[in-house]
């Protein structure tokens, strides 16, 4: 048997390709877009892509199940678990197979035993692999997709919170309990392989180590210590990280199927005389490093550097309106590929970084300054201090002066800010608030400034901060 596995990082996303080497044939479980990764590897072990197992309908990234589908004519097995509005849209035209709890299906010599495991999502399923070309009669591991983690279990909220589905985040949650008590009977010794690590924010608290077994998960990932229903629905509901608003948009597009991108696909870079009208039609992202932009940018812009583009780019691009990026010409094609994981489909093309700024297009600035420069009109209330941190940052300290504002969230609260007063933002260091600083500038406010070194810089200098109070209850 052959398992390989495939990390993204930016996207904390992990995916697999099972192969009978007998059979010379492999399935890719949970894939991502970028599916060249898995028609190389194909290649190179001298393997078939034949089919496609996904656990669920992801919201975090888009799927690379069609893609595969269209390209390699790769059977799909999809869940039909779950209510009638999670049921897959787009599988007529493709060879496929919906699968159920006690399902079972093969590729060569290697046998996938379905499991029903809801609460992530309604239909939510898991495979169990045994390796009976190996000669074994029992399951090695399973693939638990966004349902178990390292450390960690797939979050009931995401429906509630992100696709705006109400009333579904405590049902989801007794679900999981039910799904978690079953993957405890499991045999300990099983290998567990999940669709994501650290820093996904389909759960909270998740190990960075690839994979794991049912024993060790039983034993110290704290979701699964619990058997009352009532504290395991308190405790997972409890502090999850904040749900990016673009995972609705991904929902829907890995229900109804992704557009197929197909091989050699491209993005032009553009003459910069179309930048204004690039302005007033859509969304235009430079990718500047920050410090650059500040000292020059063009009105109307905002700045996500290339290296924070997938963890910001579904929070604040606008999906309905056409993208365009200012960058240097060899970041245009992979600025792309990030962004099309994310669901980012109208990417007009690009402007050369260099050509823009010997244009003289680039006459916007704003400054920074210190907590030392800034406290006095911060206290007497001269200036607005923004703190554009997640909720856990913020709840553990912060400037008793400043209003929270969630960067991913800053765009719907514009109009809370005044147009005549100084707009001071900040981070934990000064690299999210460069990006807000952009944000307000883009929507018109004149007088932005960003705290040098953050919420640490302002802690350093001795100067005073809060903390949240608890919620008293009862």
């Amino acid at each position: 048997m052959l398992l390989k596995y495939f990390y993204d990082e930016k996207l904390a996303h992990a995916s697999y390709m099972v192969g009978c080497q007998r059979a010379q044939e492999a399935v890719i479980v949970d894939p991502g877009r970028d599916i060249e990764q898995y028609i190389s590897m194909a290649e190179k072990e001298g393997v078939k892509i034949v089919a496609v197992a996904e656990t669920h309908i992801h919201a975090d990234y888009v799927s690379g199940a069609r893609e595969l589908a269209d390209r390699v004519n790769a059977k799909l097995y999809v869940s039909d678990e779950g209510p009638a509005e999670w049921k897959y849209l787009y599988l007529e035209g493709y060879d496929s197979s919906l699968v159920r709890d006690g399902d079972h299906f093969m590729i060569g010599n290697i046998r996938f035993d379905v499991l029903h495991t809801p609460g992530h999502t309604p239909e939510s399923v898991s495979f169990l692999l045994t390796d009976q070309g190996g000669g074994a009669d029992k399951p090695m591991g399973i693939f638990t997709g966004d349902f178990v983690f390292v450390g960690s279990i797939g979050r009931p909220d995401l429906l509630e919170e992100a696709a705006g589905l109400m009333n579904t985040a405590e049902p989801g949650a007794r679900e999981l309990f039910h799904s978690s008590q079953r993957f405890k009977d499991l045999p300990e010794y099983l290998q567990v392989w999940p669709a994501h690590g650290a820093g996904s924010a389909c759960g909270k608290g998740l190990g960075a180590i690839p994979s794991s077994t049912v024993g060790y998960e039983k034993r110290f990932n704290p979701a699964l210590q619990f058997d009352d229903e009532d504290e395991f629905v308190r405790y997972i509901l409890a502090d999850q990280p904040e749900a990016p608003k673009y995972f609705a948009v991904m929902k829907r597009v890995n229900k109804e199927g992704p557009r197929i991108l197909g091989a050699g696909h491209h993005h032009k870079m553009l003459d910069v005389t179309g930048l204004a009208d690039a302005i007033k039609s859509g969304t235009v992202v430079d990718l500047s490093p920050s410090p650059e932009f500040a000292k020059a940018h063009v009105p109307g812009t905002i700045n996500i550097p290339m290296g924070m583009l997938s963890a910001w780019a579904g929070w604040l691009v606008d999906y309905e309106r056409p993208m365009y990026l200012i960058c240097q010409p060899n970041q245009l094609e992979e600025a792309a590929r990030l962004l099309h994981k994310i669901g980012v489909e109208q990417i007009k093309g690009a402007f050369d970084v260099s050509e823009v700024r010997s244009s003289g297009m680039a006459t916007e600035v704003y400054s920074s300054g210190t907590p030392e420069d800034l406290s006095c009109g911060i206290n007497e209330g001269e200036v607005k201090l923004i703190d554009v941190r997640s909720n856990e940052e913020w709840k553990e300290g912060h400037v008793e002066q400043a209003e929270h504002r969630f960067l991913g969230r800053l765009p719907q609260h514009l109009r809370e800010f005044p147009s005549d007063q100084k707009l001071v933002v900040h981070c934990r260091s000064g690299a999210r608030s460069a990006i807000a600083a952009s944000v307000l500038q883009a929507a018109g406010f004149k007088n932005v400034v960003n705290l040098t070194g953050g919420y640490m810089a302002w802690k350093a200098a001795g100067l005073p901060s809060v903390k949240s109070q608890p919620v008293m209850t009862g």
